[in-house]
């Protein structure tokens, strides 16, 4: 008689929804992060050292160091999440590991905490909270609590892809002018169902918007690509929305910004040097900052962790994952 073929040999680095979890078990020869302790470089290397199969998250740096540990086990990293900007993609093909991620899963959830920062920040919806928390509410006035409208505002997106063109359709909605900048313009179909206004030059979109939303990826090319010179061009009266990555923005430059009254306000989910928040940004009124927590959804979480089944699923079979990362999409 014929014998199966032993499981796959997974390692997990953190704590997954438990279908996921489920699921891969049922799968896979899994071993799982139940302390959801992160991983010191040694830990993944040694992980590494035992599996065929690696699936990090975007906590974990996974760079020359970390894979010279790793011996010739692994030959796929299958990451939990959208941007691999933690893993040095060129250097795992180079050994022969294949990459892939989770794309596309969170693109609605992503937009809808863009909006709710967009219409949070101008309209002081934590600084009623907070009123209400603290008893300094005694009544409605006329000059209480005052905020700025979005209504026929200008909204400029940075990065026009599929969360930028997500965001964009929930802005128009609530009457927004929509302006992006982006590589290349986006399909005339997309745009002239949102209106959209194509700005081949950030500089001069910046200077002309109210709000702006970063939603590019985090590359070499857009590291600080919101700089000290590109803040200094926006109005003061307007607001900066983030909820890309934190490295795209000079976040000093934009502290300063906001402390002297040069931009209006900003809201962040996302900050450089996480975990770690800078504590004039934190000390800010005019700042709302989350714990990088847009694409937190539970339905979110379970899809991302069916595509990384299928991705191994597909690989072990002996077949090219549908969600390969290469260098050129970076």
């Amino acid at each position: 008689m014929p014998t199966s073929r032993p499981k796959v040999k997974v390692i997990v680095t953190r704590r997954l929804p438990e279908p996921v979890e489920t699921r891969m078990s049922e799968l896979f020869d899994v071993e799982l992060n139940t302390s959801d302790t992160p991983m010191t470089i040694e830990q993944l290397g040694e992980a590494a050292s035992r599996c065929d199969v690696l699936v990090p998250t975007i906590t974990d740096k996974i760079d020359g160091r970390m894979l010279a540990r790793a011996g010739d086990r692994m030959r796929l990293i299958a990451q939990f999440g959208a941007g691999v900007n933690n893993i040095d993609v060129q250097a795992c093909i180079s050994r022969g590991i294949t990459v892939t991620n989770t794309p596309g899963v969170l693109t609605e959830d992503t937009a809808d905490m863009t909006m709710a920062l967009m219409l949070a920040v101008p309209r002081r919806i934590v600084d009623g909270v907070g009123a209400i928390q603290s008893g300094q509410f005694t009544g409605w006035s006329p000059t209480w609590m005052l905020g700025r409208r979005i209504f026929g505002k200008r909204l400029g997106i940075v990065g026009m892809g599929r969360i930028g063109t997500a965001v964009a359709r929930r802005a128009k909605a609530f009457g927004l002018q929509i302006h992006y900048h982006n590589r290349k313009p986006v399909r005339e179909q997309v745009a002239n169902e949102l209106e959209a206004t194509y700005w081949e030059s950030l500089d001069q979109m910046l200077a002309r918007m109210d709000i702006v939303s970063i939603n590019c990826p985090h590359t070499p090319a857009t590291y600080h690509l919101i700089s000290a010179r590109r803040i200094k061009l926006m109005k003061p009266e307007a607001y900066l929305v983030n909820t890309a990555r934190g490295e795209v923005i000079d976040e000093a430059a934009l502290i300063r910004a906001l402390e002297t009254g040069e931009l209006a306000g900003a809201g962040l989910d996302v900050f450089e040097n996480e975990p770690n928040l800078n504590p004039r940004l934190k000390a800010l009124r005019n700042v709302v900052v989350l714990p990088h927590m847009s694409s937190a959804t539970l339905e979110g979480r379970i899809d991302m962790g069916e595509k990384v089944i299928i991705n191994i699923k597909t690989f072990a079979d002996g077949h090219r994952p549908p969600d390969r990362v290469i260098p050129a999409m970076l």
